[in-house]
């Protein structure tokens, strides 16, 4: 199970109160461097914001999950970019040998070590990534590129294939996010909810058998939880897993208009 997810900006949303249940709604149809660098001076950066596929160091195409072709996640990387209100967002799917660096300082961020774990070098974040990398497709890591700069981390995850569907009442094609804001002038201003919601919306409209987008944040992780909340999430339950209490956070189709 991936690790819990880092750093979020606080939203307007209450923090949820503790519960004992998990609840279940019935099936419904239906960096200060990255930032004030441009985009092309970024070493790894990707070369410009409506990327469609992954390329190679060496400029060769890239092949299997690494290059965002799971078929077990519909194909993220020819997911179409998003419109937010602080300029186009994209999930690219995550190289190795040229994101390894930007994402190992992110997670050597206090705020961020403090849930990820992944503090250390840079092979500690590789044993991380390269799993899924290497994996069936039904975990994908990604930088998230906002106005052409590499300024977050996620992971898709499939969480009715993933260990986590042991913990709820998983539905097929339940979709999980992991997310961590990887420059602290971006923490604090709403842009964790707005990229939470932008993110889960790539979801529900590129994954048609998708019904809800969920995530298990850590439940003491307050800034992050209030962002999902703020990002159209509910608090579903406190769950208990392996490594940590976890908030169940879901964003069902059905309600995505309302919320």
């Amino acid at each position: 199970m991936p690790p819990a997810d880092a750093y979020a900006d606080p939203g307007t949303g209450p923090a949820p109160s503790a519960g004992s249940g998990v609840e279940d709604t019935p099936d419904l149809p239906g960096t200060h461097e990255l930032l004030a660098s441009p985009a092309e001076d970024i070493p790894g950066a990707p070369s410009t914001p409506s990327l469609t596929g992954a390329l190679g160091v060496s400029g060769a195409p890239v092949t299997g999950n690494a290059a965002g072709v799971s078929e077990l996640l519909d194909r993220p990387a020819a997911w179409q970019p998003a419109t937010t209100p602080a300029g186009v967002f994209q999930l690219v799917p995550v190289q190795l040998e040229r994101d390894l660096a930007v994402i190992s300082r992110w997670m050597n961020d206090p705020a961020v070590a403090a849930f990820w774990e992944l503090a250390g070098a840079e092979s500690v974040t590789a044993d991380h990534l390269r799993p899924q990398l290497d994996g069936d497709g039904r975990s994908l890591p990604c930088l998230g590129v906002l106005s052409g700069i590499p300024m977050s981390y996620w992971e898709i995850y499939r969480a009715d294939l993933d260990p986590l569907a042991r913990h709820y009442p998983a539905r097929s094609h339940d979709t999980g996010i992991h997310l961590l804001i990887g420059e602290i002038n971006n923490r604090g201003r709403g842009v964790g909810a707005m990229l939470l919601r932008a993110a889960s919306d790539l979801v529900l409209d590129n994954r048609p058998l998708c019904t809800r987008v969920v995530a298990e944040p850590d439940f003491r992780n307050t800034p992050s939880v209030s962002a999902f909340l703020s990002a159209g999430f509910r608090f579903s339950a406190e769950v208990e897993l392996p490594d940590k209490r976890a908030a169940l956070m879901i964003r069902d189709r059905a309600h995505r208009a309302q919320l």
